[in-house]
C-alpha cells in the first residue's frame, strides 16, 4: 500500500466508527486491525480515530487542511481511504491555484 505514506500530505484526519459484532463492519474492523500499524507508522502524525458502537453502520470521515470535510458509509466490501488521499491532493491543488 505505497499510498500510505502519502495520506499525512492531504489528510489531517482520519475516522472510523463500525460495530464491533455486526457482519456489515465486518470489512472496516478487518481494514483497520489489518492496516491501523502501517497506516499510523507512515503518518505519525496523523490522528487515526476508531470508535466502535453497537448496531451503527460503518463509516469513514476524513478532514483536510482548511477544514473540509468527506464523509461516507461503508459498503461491506470497500474501504475508501486510498480515495480520501486522492480526494485531498486535488484539494490542495485547487487551492494553490
Amino acid at each position: 500500500m505505497a499510498w500510505t505514506g502519502n495520506l499525512s500530505r492531504s489528510v489531517k484526519e482520519i475516522r472510523f466508527l463500525f460495530c464491533q459484532s455486526s457482519p456489515a463492519s465486518a470489512a472496516a474492523r478487518d481494514f483497520v486491525r489489518n492496516h491501523y500499524a502501517e497506516i499510523k507508522a507512515r503518518n505519525p502524525t496523523v490522528p487515526f480515530l476508531v470508535r466502535e458502537c453497537s448496531g451503527v453502520q460503518p463509516q469513514l470521515w476524513a478532514r483536510y487542511a482548511g477544514g473540509a470535510r468527506q464523509d461516507w458509509r461503508v459498503c461491506q466490501n470497500q474501504v475508501m481511504l486510498e480515495e480520501l488521499a486522492k480526494i485531498g491532493e486535488s484539494a490542495k491543488t485547487k487551492t494553490r491555484l
